[in-house]
């Protein structure tokens, strides 16, 4: 019945839409092809509607996106598996098409139906149609083409099977390099369904093509291929046919080459396993550290840490550390900042000696880097190092650099150094705490930035929630409360904040005797913006406190509020009032 919701069109409107001159309509009717398709029952959409698509020469791309999208969930309205193959004409058209999305929808439509078709129906209808296409005289058929051998081949007969195989080996050699692009993006996929004996020949064969195709566009592709095709070889294979592949192009004339194999070096040392890593793919990685290109160094410097990890010690501190104090300076900013994003994760890799000796004087400099974005990447990932070395090194080594920090004229630094700062207090103690970051946390509450006057306030709530009540009122509260004499309503404004978060964590006690005289002196403030936030902030408190406190204090508060000349002021009274009715009849 749920197929039946849908208000039915009548489908001659639905038919006419199709062919109006307004794009919207167009669309419309191709979204609403599954309304028709149902009303016109299956037998008739195999007969009418999927002929009329075929036929539809719609010239606008986002129609064509559109239908071919459509025609990939069909299966349903044509009959089921059974009729499959009725789909693939107008989805062959839409391969042919010169716009790539359209295409690459067309193509993932019919990889969908394919995937259901059953065994004869593919070798009667889908492999022709897969032929058809790689022999196209256009070429953007033979480039949709590429992605449609992984579906066809695993039912063809072993004849079309060799079949298959020389002419995905034509495509790979294609005049276009579009087609080889295609080619090179898709052999993987197209290597997992091929047997191993002919991954061997003809596969590896296609694959060295790629490799020394004279396009870099191309090469940069068959860079991919390498991760998936060892995957799929032997070790000893990978090793003879992948490796060198692999150290060459980490050598390649094109930087955009290199670029892949940098980014690509971790999943192709997995391929190739430990021993071959360390013997050959070592010497790749720190040529490509110390590339001429600075996109390429920013590839590999992110991947440094996860490089390490298959080493021994030993070796990263031998091969990969000299280029990580070289990189560390850097005359990019970005490649800096691509260090600085994971080199807190050689910490537990190296070792604590190691980490103290040779990574704290990097991580030192980074933290004095004068791009924003380094200095934040090392924050972020304090505690990595913590782990390893502990806290007393940390502060005597770290915490200068980060005091600094706090202060940087760069207000996302700053933040950075907030959101950290419940963490470090826990993790250096109360006392610690006191003498050196203490004085920074109330200095937060009254920067010339919102964003961190908000931080600030929500860090105040943390502490206190980390050090407890007692610490709180003697080291917040009293700071805290002192700020509500500030001149500027804004920054009376975030005290107000800071009093609604502390509350809760603070208790009853404490609230009344000391929190809320502050605020029913506030309610007698100059300023609108600060009553109607005292009455917003009134109704957070009266959950905490008792009753008779609501009664004789926050009450008469609000009626006074509540006749305010503001009309937000009266607004935001008038609701904390109701709150306190609705907690009475509660």
């Amino acid at each position: 019945m749920s197929m039946m919701d849908e208000p039915l069109y009548p489908i001659a409107v639905l038919i006419d839409e199709l062919k109006n001159d307004d794009i919207q309509l167009r669309l419309n009717s191709i979204r609403r092809l599954s309304t028709i398709a149902r009303a016109l029952g299956e037998e008739r959409t195999r007969k009418e509607l999927i002929p009329f698509l075929s036929e539809n020469n719609d010239d606008d791309d986002e129609v064509l996106l559109a239908m071919a999208e459509e025609l990939g969930v069909f299966l349903p309205y044509v009959g089921g598996v059974e009729h499959a193959h009725v789909l693939l004409p107008p989805l062959e058209t839409l391969c042919t098409v010169e716009e790539t999305c359209v295409r690459d929808k067309a193509v993932e439509s019919l990889c969908r139906i394919g995937s259901q078709m059953k065994e004869t129906d593919l070798v009667d209808y889908f492999i022709p149609l897969v032929k058809r296409l790689s022999a196209g005289e256009w070429f953007t058929a033979r480039v949709s083409s590429c992605g449609l051998f992984h579906i066809a081949y695993p039912s063809a007969p072993d004849a079309l099977k060799t079949e298959l195989r020389s002419i995905y080996n034509q495509l790979c050699q294609d005049d276009m390099p579009m087609v080889r692009r295609s080619a090179a993006t898709n052999l993987g996929k197209f290597a997992a369904t091929v047997e191993p004996s002919h991954l061997k020949t003809d596969v590896m064969g296609m694959f060295e093509d790629l490799t020394q195709d004279d396009q870099d566009s191309v090469r940069l592709l068959a860079v991919e291929g390498c991760a998936a095709l060892g995957k799929l070889l032997e070790p000893q294979d990978c090793v003879a046919h992948v490796l060198p592949v692999i150290v060459n192009f980490s050598q390649d004339k094109s930087w955009r080459v290199r670029y892949m194999v940098a980014n690509q070096l971790y999943e192709l040392c997995e391929a190739v396993g430990p021993e071959p890593t360390r013997a050959d793919l070592v010497p790749a990685y720190v040529r490509l550290l110390r590339d001429n290109e600075a996109e390429v160094r920013i590839a590999a410097a992110g991947k440094v840490t996860k490089f390490c990890r298959i080493l021994s010690p030993e070796l990263a501190i031998q091969h990969i550390l000299p280029c990580v104090k070289d990189l560390s300076s850097d005359s990019s900013q970005h490649v800096r900042s691509a260090l600085a994003s994971v080199i807190m994760g050689m910490a537990p890799i190296l070792g604590k000696d190691a980490t103290i000796e040779q990574l704290l004087p990097i991580f030192l400099s980074l933290l004095k880097d004068e791009f924003p974005d380094v200095r934040l990447n090392i924050i972020s990932k304090l505690d990595q190092v913590n782990q390893v070395i502990g806290i007393d090194l940390l502060s005597q080594s770290l915490l200068p650099a980060i005091v600094e920090l706090a202060e940087d004229r760069h207000w996302r630094v700053r933040l950075a150094i907030i959101e950290y700062i419940p963490l470090l207090g826990s993790q250096l103690g109360v006392g610690f705490f006191d003498d050196k970051l203490g004085a920074l946390c109330m200095q937060w509450l009254q920067d010339k930035v919102y964003s961190i006057r908000d931080a600030a306030a929500n860090n105040v709530k943390r502490l206190a929630e980390e050090f407890g009540p007692e610490w709180a009122m003697q080291h917040i509260v009293p700071q805290v409360l002192e700020m509500m004499n500030n001149p500027h309503y804004l920054y009376r404004m975030t005290i107000l904040h800071a009093i609604s978060l502390l509350a809760p964590v603070l208790g009853s006690e404490i609230t009344c005797s000391k929190l809320l005289p502050v605020l029913v002196n506030a309610s007698k403030d100059r300023v609108p913006n600060i009553k109607f936030n005292v009455a917003k902030v009134l109704q957070s408190i009266i959950p905490i406190v008792d009753q008779t406190v609501v009664e004789k204090t926050i009450r008469p508060c609000l009626v006074e509020l509540g006749e305010d000349p503001d009309v937000d002021v009266r607004f935001f009274a008038n609701q904390a009032l109701q709150s306190i009715d609705n907690v009475m009849m509660s």
